[in-house]
């Protein structure tokens, strides 16, 4: 079976490449109280995808690495459904993350990828 017909359809695909980070940041930006959301619309049709960004300024690798997989966790259990095919989503974390409750964290992420406009 291939990866693509055992995928969910609701999950987004990663974004991997620099030049994909970097054209997200001239899209739209939502500010929330632990993370930004950048969220640009590509030209070509696909699936969503996301990507995560934390910086050194948060703290040792092991709190970027907690950052990042409580914001991917977010997106898998409740975000990802809401996201548009043919958009990209960049993801910038804050250190403020690691002390949030996960269902406040899950309920902001969703509803700043809802009102993208």
């Amino acid at each position: 079976m291939s990866e693509d017909a055992t995928r969910d359809p609701a999950r987004p695909e990663r974004l991997r490449k620099r030049k994909d980070f970097l054209a997200a940041r001239d899209g739209t930006r939502k500010r929330g109280p632990w993370f930004t959301v950048e969220i640009k619309q590509r030209s070509e049709a696909g699936p969503a995808r996301v990507g995560y960004t934390v910086t050194r300024k948060c703290g040792g690798s092991v709190e970027r690495n907690r950052i990042r997989r409580r914001l991917r966790e977010a997106v898998r259990l409740s975000a990802g459904r809401d996201m548009q095919p043919g958009t990209d989503y960049v993801i910038v974390g804050r250190r403020d993350i690691l002390d949030a409750p996960f269902a406040a964290l899950a309920a902001e992420l969703t509803r700043r990828i809802r009102n993208r406009t």
